[in-house]
């Protein structure tokens, strides 16, 4: 059995592994797991609003059938007997698929996506949906049928997007393993403000049929977790080639053990850094600089070559993936814009509907733009280094005040650095380092070779060893409603 926590210790505290030794042992039930989980939801999620939707009867079957089947010797895979949500886009059948939306009100699903099927037939507990913003775009709304969630760290800030239920679930302790999508940063985003690890994998690693599109060129799926360890399991059980999604095709059969990896240290890899995005840029916290500079540090330490890169200019990158991402999501939503754009929360219409002034031809240079700038990405990195470290935020997580009426918010104009990654399809994770001086975490971008998940996350996991403070949890809320929206533009929190 590993070292660290027992069964004695706070079940939410146990590591995919660890929990899965303790079940293997017959130490622990799932059931036993799955109750603590449901008991904590039930605790402490009406003052943090993760959960859309708890399955408790479900879970709780699901549990019991995986004991049974964990003592006749029958072993699913890495998640088997441990439980997980899903953001609130992907279907699970019989369940409904809202994606926080009076768009999907009565939308129930009747089969399951590719994830959740995996997920099922690894034997995994589902104990619901998360919370999301609207169609994974939006914002914070307080117009939608669902309240936003919270950081758990902060009542007065907010826990980032979309995967905003999948953050703060997963930093509060309510679940471990947590799967959302990533169009442009929304697992990363909520990773690195709530201090957990987010992994946007390779375009293709992960099918998503059954999932609510929002931009089909830019949409990725990963797991959103506690560790890293959790993260290269979840991927395991999640990934590969897909019939139902032709994205998947280039993913090839063959998905790795990303767990045999974490433990191989850093000697002799090459790593490239980038502070030429984000170190002079005024609006990048010192902390967030200082903390990368010493991640650095610890690899070279490690025994891995650290050197300096000059990457394509980050607007660039920017400007591109902007104008797909407004194409393809007005293309996605075209439809309920023209027949039903009253029932649209507010953010989510205006961040869509200037997807209709994106010409044929402007997608089209964008598309050519964003094969240059894979290219030069790969010549410029990866044909020589293993992992690029960069920025994944600039700041700690904004406060609720920082979102107006309409959008866009003007603070937080450049906050997340995640997009880059999205436009070229390439493997990134956030991965958390430590905290600024506000108290809220911060961290750092690891980003890999196509398809080469598994460097990620060694590289990753030698950062945690020596950086994490995964022990370090942020205090339980107090029980209160949800921040409401007042109409001079200004927020509170109860």
């Amino acid at each position: 059995m590993p070292d660290g926590p027992t069964a004695a210790a706070p079940l939410h505290e146990l590591s995919v592994a660890e929990a899965g030794a303790l079940l293997r042992a017959g130490e622990l039930t799932s059931v036993e797991l799955a109750r603590a989980a449901l008991d904590r939801i039930a605790r402490l999620d009406p003052a943090l609003h993760a959960f859309i939707r708890v399955t408790e009867e479900t879970a709780l079957e699901r549990a019991a059938a995986a004991d049974r089947e964990l003592r006749a010797g029958l072993d699913r895979g890495p998640l088997h007997g441990v439980p997980y949500a899903l953001k609130d886009i992907f279907d699970a059948e019989g369940v409904p698929t809202t994606s926080a939306s009076r768009l999907r009100d009565g939308h129930l699903a009747d089969a399951d996506s590719t994830v959740e099927r995996r997920l099922r037939d690894g034997g995994a507990v589902g104990l619901g949906k998360l919370t999301t913003f609207e169609f994974a775009v939006g914002g914070p709304s307080f117009d939608l049928p669902v309240p936003p969630a919270r950081n758990p760290w902060s009542g007065d800030h907010v826990p980032s997007g979309s995967s905003s239920g999948s953050g703060a679930a997963v930093a509060a302790g309510l679940v471990r393993v947590t799967v959302g999508s990533d169009t442009s940063g929304s697992t990363r985003g909520p990773a690195f403000h709530c201090g957990a690890v987010g992994l946007k994998p390779t375009y293709g690693r992960v099918s998503g049929h059954g999932v609510q599109t929002l931009s089909w060129t830019l949409d990725h799926f990963g797991p959103l977790t506690w560790t890293v360890g959790d993260a290269a399991a979840a991927l395991r059980v999640i990934a590969g080639a897909d019939p139902a999604d032709p994205r998947t095709r280039t993913a090839g059969a063959e998905v790795p053990d990303y767990t045999a990896v974490l433990g191989r240290g850093v000697a002799g890899l090459r790593v490239a850094c980038s502070p030429g995005w984000y170190a002079e840029d005024p609006a990048t916290l010192p902390e967030i600089v200082t903390g990368i500079e010493r991640a650095l540090g610890v690899l070279g330490g490690l025994g891995a070559s650290v050197e300096e890169v000059a990457l394509p200019p980050y607007d660039v990158f920017n400007a591109c993936g902007r104008v797909i991402f407004a194409a393809e999501a007005f293309a996605t939503h075209e439809e309920d814009l023209r027949r039903r754009p009253r029932e649209f929360g507010r953010y989510t219409y205006q961040r869509v509907m200037p997807g209709a002034g994106v010409g044929a031809s402007d997608l089209l240079r964008a598309y050519d733009v964003r094969r240059w700038l894979r290219r030069r990405l790969d010549e410029t990195v990866f044909d020589r280094y293993d992992v690029l470290i960069t920025v994944c935020g600039q700041t700690t997580a904004a406060r609720w005040g920082d979102f107006p009426e309409n959008w866009p918010p003007p603070k937080l104009a450049n906050d997340m650095q995640t997009i880059p990654f999205s436009v070229t399809g390439h493997p990134a994770l956030s991965l958390p380092i430590g905290f600024a001086a506000d108290g809220l975490p911060i961290g750092l971008q690891i980003v890999g070779r196509a398809f080469d998940e598994a460097t990620v996350f060694r590289v990753a996991a030698a950062l945690e060893a020596e950086l994490g403070q995964r022990h370090r949890r942020p205090p339980e809320p107090a029980p209160g409603p949800a921040p409401e929206q007042r109409p001079d533009d200004t927020a509170v929190v109860s």
